[in-house]
C-alpha cells in the first residue's frame, strides 16, 4: 500500500499552490467528501463537527456548509479557541461562511465550557477535527477535554468520523497521550504513515483514502514545498552547526572548485574548504575571502595528497568532488583512494570517471552517495546510452540508483532525481543554463543541503533551487548569463522559499 507522511503531503499541498490550485480548492474538496461520509453512515440527524483552528477545522467548516443545505440535518460546529485565532487564511474564510448557512456555532475559550455544553449528549454523529495530522506535544485545553467528551459519545455508542487522522495519533506513527477513538477515519489524496501502525488501528476504525483533486506533478515534479521538509537554521545554531562542505577538485581548471565553494557558501553552509593543487590554489582564494583554500602538492591531485586529505575529509561534513580536476591516471586513482574515507560525498564531473561497479559495491553501507552526472556522464557510468525518450531514462535513473545504491542527480532539460525507490523531476532552468559553470554551482548546493539533511530530497531541492536561480537570472541577462548570475540568485530563492 503507497503512503506518504504528513509532511510529504503539506509539501505536495504547497506544490499544488505553486502550480496554481488553491489551498482554497483542495479545502472544499476535502470537506466535501467529509460530508458524504457523514451522509453515507447518517441519513438525517444531529451532527456535530469539533474543530481546531487549524486547516483540519477548515476542512469541517466546509463539510457543516455542505451539510447544512441539505434537509435533515441539524449542524452544529464546535470551534476549540477563538474565531479571530484560527490560524490560515482559508479556515478562517469558510469559518465566516459558517453564519450565513445556518450553522450553529460556539466557540470555546475553556474546558468548563466544553463540559457545560449539552451538544456533545445532543448529537447522532460527532465529526473530531481537532488537530488531524497538526498535533505537535502533549495535548492541551480545552482540546484534551474535546477529546475525552468525543470519545464518551463513541462508547455510547454514537458514530465518530475523523478528519483526516483521529486527533491526538500521531501522524508519523510515534508514541502518543490520547486519541480519538473513531468509527471511521476519511484521509485525504494518500494513507499517511501513522494510520498503519498496530496501535493505530485500534483508533481509526474503517479507513478510507478520498482523493481531492491533487495535481499529479505536485507529487511527482520538486517544487517549493519540498524546500519547506528542508531542516531550518537554528536560532541558537554554533559556527559549523549549518555544515562544513569540503571542496576537492580544479588543476586543469580553476574557476570550477571556486564556483562550487561559492555556490555552498550561497546556500547557507557555515565553512567551506576548496582543497585545490598548488597551482591553481591563488586563484581560487582570489574569487573571495570567505573561501578557505587548501594548497595541495602539485599541479593535478595526485597520491601523495592522501598524506593530507584524510583528516581534512575527517573534519568536514560533507565531501564534494570532481569539478575540474581533469582525468589524469594520478587524479583518477587518488579519487578512488579518496572515496573510502568520506561519510557523505557529492560526485561530479571527472570524479565520476573514477568509479566502477566493484567501487561502489565497496562503497556500500560505509558512506551516502550523490551523483550529479549529465547525460554522457551517466552514460559512462552505466556502460550504455542515456535514452532519449523520457520515461526510459527515468527507469533507466531509477535502476541504476537502486542497483548501486546511490541518489542519482540526471541533469538534462527535465532533471530526473532517484534513489531507486523514489523518483522526482524538476523542470526549473533554461537554456541560458547550458554555459559552463552551472553543474559547478549546482554540486556545492548539493553539498551545502547535504550537510543537514537526507541525500534524496538534498538532491531534489538542489536542482529545484539550481534552475529557479538561473530562471532569476535569465529574466536579466537571456542567454548572455553567466554561472557567477545564478550564484547572485541563489540566496532569492532559498529566502522566498522561507528556509533561509
Amino acid at each position: 500500500m503507497k503512503y506518504i507522511s504528513s509532511l510529504r503531503m503539506k509539501a505536495i499541498d504547497r506544490n499544488c499552490a505553486y502550480l496554481g490550485l488553491l489551498p482554497l480548492q483542495l479545502m472544499e474538496n476535502a470537506g466535501a467528501a467529509v460530508a458524504r461520509s457523514v451522509k453515507e453512515k447518517l441519513g438525517n440527524g444531529k451532527v456535530l463537527f469539533v474543530a481546531g483552528r487549524g486547516n483540519n477545522g477548515g476542512d469541517a467548516f466546509v463539510a457543516a456548509r455542505h451539510l447544512a443545505g441539505i434537509p435533515g440535518y441539524a449542524v452544529r460546529v464546535i470551534l476549540l479557541g477563538k474565531g479571530s485565532d484560527i490560524g490560515s487564511e482559508e479556515a478562517f474564510h469558510n469559518f465566516s461562511l459558517l453564519r450565513f448557512s445556518r450553522v450553529k456555532t460556539l466557540e470555546i475559550r475553556d474546558s468548563n465550557q466544553l463540559t457545560a455544553s449539552e451538544w456533545f449528549s445532543e448529537a447522532d454523529l460527532l465529526v473530531d477535527a481537532v488537530f488531524g495530522t497538526g498535533v505537535k506535544g502533549k495535548i492541551k485545553e480545552p482540546e484534551s477535554t474535546a477529546i475525552e467528551l468525543i470519545n464518551k459519545e463513541g462508547k455510547a455508542g454514537k458514530t465518530v468520523i475523523a478528519v483526516d487522522i483521529p486527533s491526538g495519533l500521531d501522524p508519523e506513527g510515534g508514541d502518543f497521550d490520547k486519541a480519538v477513538y473513531a468509527d471511521l477515519t476519511v484521509t485525504f489524496h494518500r494513507m499517511k504513515a501513522g494510520l498503519l501502525t498496530e496501535k493505530a488501528k485500534e483508533y481509526t476504525g474503517t479507513i478510507k483514502v478520498e482523493e481531492i483533486g491533487v495535481c499529479a506533478d505536485a507529487e511527482h515534479y520538486v517544487g517549493p514545498g519540498d524546500l519547506q521538509m528542508l531542516r531550518k537554521r537554528k536560532f541558537d545554531a554554533h559556527k559549523g552547526n549549518a555544515g562544513r562542505i569540503l571542496i576537492i577538485g580544479g588543476g586543469p581548471y580553476s574557476g570550477a572548485p571556486a564556483l562550487a565553494a561559492l555556490a555552498a557558501l550561497k546556500t547557507g553552509a557555515d565553512l567551506v574548504t576548496a582543497a585545490v593543487p598548488e597551482s591553481v590554489a591563488r586563484t581560487v582564494a582570489s574569487y573571495s575571502p570567505d573561501l578557505i583554500v587548501r594548497k595541495l602538492s602539485s599541479n593535478v591531485l595526485c597520491p601523495e595528497d592522501m598524506s593530507t586529505l584524510p583528516d581534512l575529509i575527517n573534519s568536514h561534513d560533507v565531501v564534494v568532488m570532481g569539478m575540474g580536476l581533469g582525468r589524469a591516471t594520478e587524479t583518477l586513482e587518488t579519487v578512488r583512494k579518496i572515496l573510502p574515507f568520506c561519510r557523505k560525498m557529492v560526485l561530479d564531473a571527472d570524479a565520476l570517471s573514477a568509479l566502477s561497479g566493484v567501487l561502489f559495491e565497496t562503497l556500500a553501507g560505509n558512506c551516502e552517495i550523490i551523483v550529479t552526472p549529465h547525460g554522457g556522464e551517466f552514460a559512462l557510468l552505466r556502460g550504455v546510452e542515456t535514452p532519449e525518450d523520457h520515461d526510459a531514462r527515468e527507469k533507466a535513473v531509477r535502476e541504476f540508483s537502486e542497483e548501486k545504491g546511490v541518489v542519482t542527480l540526471l541533469k538534462g532539460k527535465t532533471d530526473i532525481i532517484s534513489d531507486g525507490k523514489q523518483t522526482l523531476l524538476n523542470r526549473t532552468g533554461n537554456p541560458g543554463m547550458t554555459v559552463g559553470g552551472t553543474g559547478d554551482v549546482l554540486a556545492g548546493i548539493t553539498g551545502a543541503l547535504f550537510s543537514r539533511n537526507p541525500a534524496f530530497l538534498s538532491a531534489a531541492c538542489a536542482a529545484f533551487i539550481n534552475g529557479s536561480a538561473g530562471d532569476l537570472a535569465f529574466e536579466k541577462s537571456g542567454n548572455a548569463l553567466l554561472a557567477t548570475d545564478v550564484l547572485e540568485k541563489i540566496p532569492e530563492i532559498i529566502r522566498e522559499a522561507g528556509i533561509g
